[in-house]
């Protein structure tokens, strides 16, 4: 009897899963010796491990019963009730807790609307470089990409309005328009107020539904805060995601999502075919960390160790890095992002950073159609600011011999 050829029966979705480049990059950068500016981790040491025991002793004690059990599909009530008055922080103030899922990260999250939205074939909008895995995601569930390019303000909502009487002109309706509007992944910048109030007129209209990921807001180092989309939207067009991920700890894998109800209601189907509900011993200790005000003295202690670290690494840019070599100077998140001369192909020279000591992510990873081969992301959250300034120097040092 011959032997079982699986590749026969995986559906052409099944075949269009890739591997992470950013996954395979990170094992390279993880050898010994190597300081890898690579990852989107946050520093582990920054962790708030002693409240959070606290807060998981009370979700094993008092609400042992609840926390082992199986949950509600859309999350713990007391939790999204509590999400609903975090959303206030954020300028949002029109939710309840029927706004509210629950997820297990905010990929889940991206997932679940991947597989609400999508057919194969359908256009999805993207800024250009954008999150590596939620691009992985739609081209999963078979979607084409149209791409809006970026300045130091953000997507230029003028070429995104081209994109859309181009399309329009086709036949064409884009499912959504993706976009990090504060603090982008990998771009590091972040969208100004008056473009997001232009964004939000364009879409409305042309009827546009637009899936605002905000995974780093809260980490603002400098800079005056700008409203998220969602709290500027009057149509209910925006669907928004949240996440514990950067804010206290990614291992608890927990995010979340505000939408209108009946996407909400989609949402929650999808993710009860999915998982049944997200780990509800997690949801309760999130809730006693909220209930207890724990959570913005924490985010003042990593923005302080963040903000130092970024501070590190811009000025060691302008030390080491040639001047060929534009960086930007984010006013928050977790990333500084360059593009070197249209020549120096960083995909080509990443061996060669490894045999310097130093890793990177390339910029062609947060690019649908392979652009940006002249780029990359550096990470400034997870290393010592001692190892930030060694290895911008080394990475600069190869940079400067690659240039011409």
């Amino acid at each position: 009897m011959a032997i079982l050829d699986y590749q026969q029966l995986f559906t052409a979705r099944a075949n269009r899963v890739k591997s992470s480049i950013i996954r395979e990059l990170l094992k390279l950068g993880n050898q010994p010796g190597i300081i890898s500016l690579g990852g989107g981790l946050p520093d582990p040491t920054m962790f708030p491990a002693e409240k959070f025991r606290e807060c998981m002793d009370i979700a094993l004690t008092t609400h042992a019963a609840v926390s082992l059990q199986y949950g509600e599909t859309p999350g713990y009530t007391p939790l999204r009730k509590a999400l609903a008055e975090l959303s206030k922080h954020d300028g949002i103030t029109n939710v309840m807790e029927e706004n509210i899922l629950v997820s297990s990260g905010s990929q889940q999250a991206i997932d679940f609307i991947s597989k609400l939205f999508i057919e194969d074939g359908d256009t999805v909008i993207l800024e250009a470089p954008s999150y590596l895995s939620a691009i992985q995601s739609f081209q999963t569930f078979g979607a084409q990409f149209e791409t809006v390019p970026m300045d130091a303000d953000g997507a230029i909502i003028e070429e995104l309005e081209i994109i859309l009487k181009k399309l329009h002109a086709k036949g064409i309706s884009p499912k959504f328009f993706y976009t990090i509007p504060t603090f982008q992944n990998p771009a590091g910048v972040t969208m100004t107020l008056e473009r997001r109030k232009k964004l939000l007129a364009i879409a409305n209209q042309y009827n546009l539904l637009i899936v605002e990921d905000n995974p780093y807001g809260d980490l603002r180092y400098s800079g005056e805060p700008v409203a998220p989309l969602k709290a500027l939207d009057t149509e209910n067009r925006v669907i928004y995601m949240r996440t514990f991920s950067k804010i206290l700890a990614p291992g608890i894998r927990m995010g979340w999502v505000v939408a209108p109800t009946d996407v909400i209601s989609k949402i929650n189907l999808v993710k009860q075919a999915t998982d049944l509900c997200s780990p509800v011993v997690t949801q309760v200790a999130v809730c006693e960390y909220l209930n207890k005000d724990y959570l913005w003295s924490h985010v003042e202690t990593i923005k302080k160790a963040y903000s130092h670290k970024c501070a590190v690494m811009v000025q060691a840019v302008k030390d080491y890095f040639p001047t060929e070599v534009k960086v930007n100077a984010p006013q928050g998140g977790m990333f500084l992002w360059a593009e070197a001369p249209e020549y120096i192909n960083t995909v080509e020279i990443f061996k060669d950073a490894l045999a310097n000591g130093v890793a990177y992510i390339v910029g062609t990873a947060f690019y649908p159609d392979g652009k940006g081969t002249n780029t990359m992301r550096l990470n400034f959250t997870m290393p010592t600011p001692e190892k930030i300034q060694e290895a911008i120097k080394r990475l600069g040092d190869l940079l400067k011999a690659k240039i011409h």
